[in-house]
C-alpha cells in the first residue's frame, strides 16, 4: 500500500514513518484492495498534553475512510486510529459481501 504522509509544523523521525507504514500494512489482511493511505501528523500548540493529531484518508475503490485521532504520542494515536479504521473495514467488507 502507498502511504503518504506529512508532518505539520514539525519534522517526523525515520522511526515514526516506518512504525505509520507497518502498522497501516496491517489493514490489508481486513480488505486486501486498499489503494492508499494520505496520513497528516499534526502538533497542535496548546497546554493540554493530548495535543498530538493524526488524520488518516484511506482510499479503496469506490470508497474514502477518514480518521481523527488526538492522543499524548503519535504511536498512540496512530494505533486508535488504525483499529478504526480495521472495524470500518470489516463493516464495509461485510456490507459489500451481502450486496453480492
Amino acid at each position: 500500500m502507498k502511504v503518504n504522509a506529512q508532518s505539520v509544523n514539525f519534522n517526523a523521525d525515520r522511526s515514526l514513518i516506518d512504525f505509520l507504514q507497518s502498522r497501516l500494512d496491517k489493514l490489508e489482511t481486513f480488505y486486501d484492495k486498499v489503494i492508499s493511505a494520505d496520513v497528516y501528523l499534526k502538533v497542535e500548540n496548546t497546554s493540554s498534553k493530548e495535543n498530538k493529531i493524526v488524520e488518516i484518508k484511506l482510499n479503496i475503490p469506490g470508497d474514502k475512510f477518514m480518521v481523527k485521532k488526538q492522543c499524548k504520542k503519535f504511536e498512540e494515536a496512530v494505533d486508535s486510529a488504525c483499529n478504526s479504521l480495521e472495524r470500518k473495514l470489516i463493516k464495509h467488507k461485510e456490507k459489500s459481501r451481502v450486496q453480492a
